[in-house]
């Protein structure tokens, strides 16, 4: 049973029968059935999207790394500016030995400089590939980029952190060792 309008195109002849007949079993398919009709997945599309979130996801991760590396050359260029305009000159005939990482390093100073780097006045930072010597509020200022470029900090001690320098609190762990036959000669040069 057609529609009367099919009946019409197909006398007029606009319409093939064939082409009728396919529309007509389209239409009794879609009244018939119980949902609706799922189109067709492409799966191209689908690999398509999945790549294309992969491709964004190591995108971000390279930014990441990047930005990264950006900022950890910036605080360097901050630290070598930082040791450029506060080193100071040294100069002398004493040898002043202190530990770099597994090597044993010196550096000559003369006794002033000595007194000073013995007291905590003074620190030994690294300084492309040589050393140099900057004053402590100066070394607070690298300490606050990057901590392992200083060398040697008398005043700091070890594993101690920026804020417990400041307030240079010894612990009671260390008074035993604050006892008279337990202290080191100032003079004494290794």
């Amino acid at each position: 049973m057609r529609n009367p309008l099919q009946e019409q195109l197909l006398k007029a002849g606009l319409v093939k029968k064939g082409k009728a007949d396919q529309i007509a079993r389209d239409q009794v398919k879609a009244r018939l059935a119980k949902g609706p009709a799922k189109p067709p997945v492409d799966q191209d599309k689908v690999d398509a999207a999945k790549l294309q979130a992969e491709r964004a996801e190591r995108d971000r991760a390279l930014a990441a790394e990047r930005n990264a590396q950006a900022k950890r050359q910036e605080l360097q260029a901050q630290i070598r500016q930082i040791v450029d305009t506060h080193k100071v000159k040294r100069g002398g005939e004493i040898e002043y030995r202190f530990n770099d990482g597994q090597r044993i390093r010196t550096v000559l100073v003369d006794a002033a400089l000595r007194t000073q780097l013995a007291s905590g006045a003074l620190v030994i930072v690294r300084h492309g590939d040589g050393v140099e010597l900057i004053p402590r509020a100066a070394a607070q200022k690298v300490y606050e980029r990057d901590g392992a470029c200083v060398l040697l900090d008398h005043g700091r001690k070890v594993g101690e952190t920026s804020a417990a320098a400041a307030d240079n609190a010894t612990p009671a762990s260390d008074d035993f060792y604050d006892q008279d036959r337990f202290k080191v000669p100032d003079d004494l040069i290794w």
